[in-house]
C-alpha cells in the first residue's frame, strides 16, 4: 500500500548528540541489561502489517516474528534513522524505515493490523495527537503493543523526583525524554482498551545505567470505534 506524502519536515526531530549516545547506551542495555528479552516478549505473536512508532536505531527489528508481512518503521531523527535503515537490511521480515513524526503518520487510515511503541512516548511532543494517529491507522480491533517507561506507581518521593527532573534539564539533555509521563493513563484517555500488562524496572541487570519504572503490555483499538 503506497505511503502518503509526509506532512512534517524530514528532520522534525533533531538530536544528533543524544542520538549517538542513545545508540551506544541502548545496545548495552539490550545485550547486558536484559532489554532484548523484553523486546522479544513485546513482539511475540504479531502477524500481518505492523507500524512501529519511533523505531530508534532498529533494535526491535530482529525480534519480529516471521508471520509479520511488513513493518513500516517511523523514525524522525536522522542519525537514528540511518542506523535503523542498516538494521532493517538484516531483519527477517520486510522493514521500510520512513522519516516522519508520530503526530503526523504518512499512511492511510486502518492500514495496519498492529502498532508498536517501544520507549518512545516519553519523547513524543504531543502524546494525545500521536496516540490519535496510531488509532487512526490501526484497523478496528488492531493491537497496540507497548513497552514504555514512566511515572513511578503509587506516587511518593520517586514520582516527585521524576516530576522535578521533567521541569529542569532532563528533557534538554536526553533528547526530549520526560520521566514522569503515565503511558497507561495516556492510552486510556486516547480511547484504547488496555489489556494485559505488567510493570517492571529497566534495565534489570548489567551496565550501570539509570533504572526506570516501565510497563509492557497490549491495548486495542475498539471494534466499534467510529473514528
Amino acid at each position: 500500500m503506497p505511503l502518503r506524502p509526509a506532512k512534517v519536515p524530514r528532520d522534525a526531530v533533531h538530536h544528533p548528540v543524544f542520538a549517538r549516545f542513545y545508540a551506544r547506551m541502548s545496545v548495552a542495555a539490550d545485550t547486558k541489561g536484559g532489554i532484548a528479552a523484553h523486546r522479544e516478549e513485546l513482539l511475540s505473536g504479531l502477524s500481518g502489517r505492523v507500524i512501529e512508532i519511533g523505531a530508534g536505531n532498529g533494535l526491535n527489528f530482529a525480534h519480529y516474528p516471521r508471520a509479520v508481512s511488513e513493518v513500516v518503521a517511523i523514525e524522525p531523527e536522522r542519525t537514528l534513522r540511518r542506523l535503523a535503515a542498516t538494521a532493517a537490511l538484516h531483519a527477517d521480515v520486510p522493514v521500510d524505515v520512513v522519516p516522519a513524526a508520530a503526530e503526523a503518520l504518512p499512511v492511510k487510515s486502518e492500514a495496519f493490523d498492529a502498532a508498536v511503541v517501544s520507549l518512545v512516548l516519553c519523547t513524543v511532543r504531543d502524546v494525545p495527537r500521536a496516540l490519535a494517529e496510531i488509532r487512526r491507522v490501526l484497523r478496528p480491533g488492531g493491537e497496540l503493543r507497548f513497552f514504555e517507561h514512566g511515572l513511578a506507581p503509587g506516587g511518593g518521593a520517586m514520582a516527585l523526583a521524576q516530576r522535578g527532573l521533567d521541569r529542569t534539564v532532563w528533557p534538554f539533555l536526553f533528547g526530549g525524554c520526560h520521566t514522569a509521563r503515565d503511558p497507561l493513563a495516556a492510552l486510556e484517555r486516547a480511547g484504547f482498551g488496555v489489556g494485559e500488562y505488567r510493570r517492571l524496572r529497566i534495565p534489570e541487570k548489567g551496565p550501570r545505567l539509570p533504572t526506570s519504572f516501565a510497563v509492557l503490555g497490549v491495548a486495542r483499538r475498539p471494534f466499534e470505534d467510529g473514528q
